[in-house]
């Protein structure tokens, strides 16, 4: 069936292809039904600590687990915006919200250190782990891909 050498490389190729595209199809069949609607990020409510005022307005404690003030993304500075997505991830315009070329450095990174040197979550991937309702967090799949799949309005 096989004459040549190529053929078999050939043929390996695109069974790798096959069974990769499949396993692929696999994962979003079985992750996609139990991630969180996309709503859960377009109505996020962070949790803000509660202040405590004396009469004439001073403040005089706060309580909570977090210590945050809330402020709209549009009072932002453009110089922090950018700072932030260069320091976190700099192809953030050039992909879908899954950085496959930063995931593929990662991984050749992770295997030839020997453990997890490297992290390839780009912000998208962060605000969906961090918005996701599941309270666990663990690090899987699945706290991201319905996200960074439907939508990237609101992002920039």
């Amino acid at each position: 069936m096989f004459s040549k050498w190529w053929h078999y490389a050939l043929a390996l190729i695109v069974s790798l292809g096959v069974v990769g595209t499949a396993l692929a199809g696999l994962a979003a069949a079985l992750i996609y039904p139990n991630l969180p609607p996309l709503e859960a990020l377009t109505d996020y409510k962070p949790k803000l600590p509660l202040r405590v005022y004396t009469a004439d307005g001073a403040l005089i404690g706060e309580f909570g687990e977090e210590r945050r003030a809330f402020i709209a993304i549009e009072k932002v500075p453009t110089y922090m915006k950018q700072a932030i997505i260069a320091a976190e991830d700099e192809r953030f315009y050039e992909h879908g919200g899954v950085d496959t070329l930063g995931v593929l450095r990662a991984a050749v990174s992770n295997l030839v250190s020997g453990g997890a040197k490297e992290g390839a979550s780009t912000i998208t991937m962060q605000v969906a782990r961090e918005t996701s309702s599941c309270p666990t967090r663990k690090r899987s799949p699945a706290n991201c891909p319905r996200p960074c799949w439907r939508s990237r309005s609101n992002t920039a």
